[in-house]
């Protein structure tokens, strides 16, 4: 689907057809056709908006010419797959090519950061304005990992919660889909951060002379840095705290083995016991009417002094 948006009076406006100074956003549902036929009708490359489709293109910036830039960023999503060996979060791009008349982009998912701008929950917004638009697309980026962030912790925090109660399967295959979703995110901002450090040393998007757009920047690869350090570090204590958990789970199952261990030699003494008093042979105490409460004392006694020492050695 194709979309064209302007600002009018102070209001972003969905526009029929494509004008100066428009925003235009492709998102699925889509076909190649219609984007072959897209790119011949505004002289693009048509690599551009299919490299943005793949779920595995690195993030990277190109200058076609003068009158065209392309930029490429990763950017968080919730995985539309569900399955419990998938990650909870995912990274796809996205592709913003800069023209002179306009501003287009694409991605394969319906993306939550052009959601916002579509909605109007980003202030001071103008599609005519590119280079503070891609700025902000930048921002809301960055804004988009760390919230995603924040609720993969909260998350963890809540499973750890309930593994020290009980370690069930369940708890740990969430811990999972989050270490997955977080090993998404480090990989994907690191790209995005070394991608916007070269646009900086480029001065890709002609900011440098303009100290507001510059400071903005700024700000963004000071976000985004927060961010790879908040993914790395999370990464880290869950590695830990999965690591931990693997270890309690085995010394847990030891101690249940040597106390099943240690149960058996217990049963197992009284049972010998009472078994040579019932061999068809010449016995102590077989011609004693009190003999089977003997052979019980004895045995109870025998069970007392083995509870009794294997309490003392701490194995039971």
């Amino acid at each position: 689907m194709i979309q064209f948006y302007a600002r009018e009076d102070g209001h972003l406006r969905q526009l029929q057809q494509a004008a100066a100074g428009c925003w235009i956003n492709l998102h699925p549902p889509f076909e190649q056709s219609e984007l072959e036929v897209f790119a011949a009708s505004k002289d693009i490359p048509l690599d551009y908006l299919t490299d943005s489709l793949d779920p595995d293109e690195r993030s990277r910036y190109e200058r076609w010419d003068e009158n065209l830039r392309f930029i490429l960023i990763q950017t968080p999503i919730l995985n539309p797959d569900e399955e419990a060996n998938q990650p909870i979060y995912i990274t796809v791009p996205i592709g913003l090519l800069i023209n002179p008349d306009f501003l287009l982009t694409v991605s394969a998912h319906e993306n939550t950061i052009l959601k916002k701008f579509i909605d109007g929950k980003v202030k001071n917004f103008n599609p005519a304005d590119t280079r503070s638009f891609i700025l902000q697309i930048l921002e809301q980026n960055v804004w988009s990992y760390l919230d995603s962030l924040k609720r993969l912790n909260l998350k963890r925090n809540l499973i750890e919660q309930e593994l020290y109660d009980s370690s069930r399967n369940a708890e740990l295959k969430q811990l999972l889909r989050i270490e997955k979703s977080l090993v998404y995110f480090v990989n994907s901002l690191s790209a995005n951060d070394l991608v916007k450090l070269k646009m900086k040393r480029t001065d890709f998007l002609n900011i440098s002379q303009d100290e507001d757009k510059a400071d903005l920047f700024e700000d963004i690869l000071i976000d985004n840095n927060q961010a790879l350090d908040m993914a790395n570090r999370h990464t880290n204590i869950l590695s830990g705290t999965m690591e931990a958990y693997a270890s309690i789970v085995s010394n847990n199952l030891n101690k249940f083995i040597q106390r099943l261990t240690v149960a058996t030699i217990i049963l197992m003494v009284p049972t010998l016991v009472a078994s040579f008093f019932g061999m068809n042979v010449s016995l102590p105490l077989a011609d004693k009417p009190m003999a089977f409460f003997y052979i019980l004392f004895v045995s109870g006694l025998l069970i007392v002094f083995l509870v009794w020492f294997f309490r003392r050695k701490q194995m039971f």
